[in-house]
């Protein structure tokens, strides 16, 4: 298990080519994910996830495994009786008169579920991986540190100047693909919260305004949404032949005890996935701003990188694209400040004494 938790924490290690948002997305978020999945398995495998009050003919480990295999129930009518005079706990209720009730059978998937929508939320960041192929970190060659002889550093500069002039303007589409993974990610945060509402019977889209409001409102007259979901004490029914043949029937009262983690998890997914979605958002915006405004290029790489001159990134800007501009930006965030400032301006230098370069 300790394996399996070190495996999570690698999730968290920040990749240089990649943005916060993306890592936010896919690194921080599936390491939540499979993190709250694996406490969740250890929970149910390992401890005890439900524990049924039993009469004396039927053993407690059968009526406690068909239990938690074919689910247990409550009364949604009788959420607001009084606990304690009406029923023993919201919800549970003695079913004569054919009341209606309501069935889960989410819980003892709620594990395998979380691991999912992990696999899920990785695969921007693993469709990224495929389409960069390290080109960031091979054209950094260790010059982030900046602390090397004075010929290795005027070799690793030469290569990485060579590099762009040669390649200037072929980028565009290693650029968008990166978009593309941002824009993937927006969409797996929109599409996984509809998908947990579906898993969780249309309750989850409104679950953290129904805890706010039930926390501002009088207890008495609403019902806890975190109880609605998560039931903590549920209702059970188990058939057997008694001792003339007949069919028995036997009520069981059911506590849940894990559903105490589950609803602390999806109360923080509920508020981080709303977070995460409405930043996600904005980069997007951001992005397209940057698409359609060479002028926003050049103002980000000059507020960015203060030591490089400004006639030098108007330059560049002109005669370059959108992805080189991108990759241009991701070296600076990578690089030393110091070498980074040399090679635009010696880029600079060599696109001034050029011809104009031609569109495609």
């Amino acid at each position: 298990m300790l394996d399996l938790f070190r495996g999570v924490k690698g999730l968290i290690k920040w990749d240089r080519s990649e943005g916060p948002v993306l890592w936010l997305s896919s690194h921080a978020t599936s390491a939540l994910l499979a993190g709250s999945s694996l406490v969740l398995a250890a929970r149910q495998f390992v401890g005890s996830p439900i524990e049924c009050d039993h009469t004396k003919d039927i053993p407690s480990s059968v009526l406690d495994t068909w239990c938690w295999i074919h689910s247990t129930y409550n009364v949604p009518s009788s959420y607001l009786k009084q606990v304690g005079v009406e029923v023993p706990y919201p919800g549970v209720d003695q079913t004569r008169g054919y009341k209606e009730t309501k069935v889960y059978k989410f819980y003892q998937w709620v594990a395998f579920f979380l691991f999912f929508q992990a696999v899920l939320f990785y695969m921007p960041r693993w469709l990224w991986k495929h389409w960069e192929g390290g080109k960031i970190h091979a054209l950094m060659m260790d010059l982030d540190v900046g602390i090397c002889s004075e010929l290795e550093k005027k070799q690793k500069k030469k290569l990485l100047l060579d590099y762009l002039w040669e390649n200037l303007r072929y980028h565009n589409w290693w650029c968008f693909r990166y978009y593309l993974c941002e824009l993937l990610s927006l969409l797996n945060v929109i599409g996984q919260m509809f998908l947990m509402d579906k898993f969780f019977d249309g309750a989850f889209l409104t679950f953290g305004i129904d805890v706010f409001k039930f926390l501002e409102s009088d207890q008495e007259e609403r019902v806890d949404p975190m109880i609605f979901i998560f039931p903590r004490m549920t209702k059970c029914t188990f058939y057997k032949y008694g001792v003339s043949g007949e069919v028995e029937r036997h009520d069981a009262v059911c506590i849940l005890p894990l559903n105490v983690v589950n609803e602390k998890i999806y109360v923080f997914l509920w508020f981080w996935f709303l977070f995460l979605g409405a930043l996600t958002a904005l980069v997007i915006f951001y992005r397209l701003i940057i698409i359609i405004s060479p002028r926003m290029r050049v103002y980000l790489l000059r507020l960015r990188f203060r030591l490089v001159r400004g006639e030098a990134i108007d330059a560049i800007v002109r005669r370059s694209k959108m992805g080189d501009w991108f990759l241009l930006y991701m070296l600076g965030e990578n690089i030393d400040s110091i070498i980074f400032r040399d090679v635009i301006h010696e880029l600079a230098s060599r696109l001034g004494s050029a011809k104009p370069l031609e569109d495609p």
